[in-house]
């Protein structure tokens, strides 16, 4: 700096200004490292249940304005690799020795049939019974209930259907060794033989048990894989019925004359359903509505 700089009176008296943008930058700054830190804890986080509500209703509601057509084929599908349940408990029961703990063994093979319905996406009834029942609860209508009745009448004889074929595959095409077959009917039997009032009982946690699946799998959770595997294969080592999986080893039990028809509907079918309904909607849907009403802004549109 020379002399005349510092006699220079504006330099001198006047001091520098500061560009007012390196402020703004600074608070830019510190605003998008909040911001990441936010997304952080969002993805570090799992979903509150507010929102496992939303996405669960969302995918309810993206189910009910599915066409006929879609539902039909997905639940045949469902209704034959379900089936995958109890050919794969079958095979551990043969291929293990007899123990007092093979039958927690053998209940891994049951996971099987889920693992490919559930990650492949198909129709699956007692997956709607929480799915499909949280848009009506938000909003109940006639409308939406019979959306509903349509879905399940839909999928449900879908599934029937699915679990017939596969059924038939097992009992009159020569695809699986005689040992596998014999524990098919084992297993067949003991899931199937404990009357209209048990057989109630015991589709209760089974319904429960999968709509908590779906609740789960929805809180943005890593390891879908792992709790299919768990909570499908506590239904078969807790000795519960689904309906599904159970349709498969009745509809073998008809075709190789082990049962008969009054008993299949009356004792076994019916009773099932109605345990799983009871268990997925009458008891888990309405727990979860019941801790999200309060919080949850209803929709303004049926």
């Amino acid at each position: 700096m020379t002399p005349q700089d510092n006699d220079d009176p504006i330099r001198t008296a006047v001091p520098r200004e500061e560009d007012p943008r390196a402020g703004r930058q600074a608070d830019h700054h510190e605003l998008d490292e909040e911001e990441k830190e936010q997304e952080a804890v969002d993805v570090a986080s799992h979903l509150s249940a507010k929102m496992v509500y939303h996405v669960v209703r969302h995918e309810g509601e993206d189910e009910l304005r599915r066409p006929n057509k879609s539902l039909f084929w997905s639940g045949i599908a469902a209704g034959i690799c379900i089936s995958l349940s109890v050919i794969g408990e079958a095979i551990f029961a043969e291929g293990l020795p007899a123990s007092d703990w093979l039958f927690l063994v053998e209940s891994i093979g049951y996971t099987f049939g889920f693992l490919i319905v559930i990650v492949g996406r198909m129709q699956l009834f007692t997956e709607n019974t929480i799915t499909t029942v949280l848009p009506f609860l938000a909003k109940p209508s006639v409308d939406k209930m019979w959306s509903i009745a349509r879905l399940w009448a839909i999928v449900i004889c879908a599934n029937v259907i699915g679990c017939f074929i596969a059924a038939f595959f097992l009992a009159y095409i020569p695809a699986f060794d005689p040992g596998v077959l014999e524990h098919v009917r084992t297993i067949s039997i003991r899931a199937t033989e404990h009357g209209a009032w048990v057989g109630f009982c015991k589709a209760i946690p089974a319904g429960l048990l999968i709509a908590a699946l779906v609740w789960m799998m929805a809180s943005g959770a890593s390891g879908n894989f792992l709790l299919i595997i768990i909570m499908t294969w506590l239904i078969a080592a807790g000795g519960f019925t689904h309906i599904i999986a159970g349709t498969v080893e009745m509809a073998y039990l008809l075709l190789t004359g082990d049962m008969g028809i009054s008993y299949a509907i009356f004792g076994f079918w019916l009773p099932v359903l109605a345990g799983n309904v009871v268990g997925g909607t009458m008891v888990f849907a309405l727990i979860t509505w019941g801790q999200v009403r309060a919080e949850v802004k209803m929709p303004e549109t049926a």
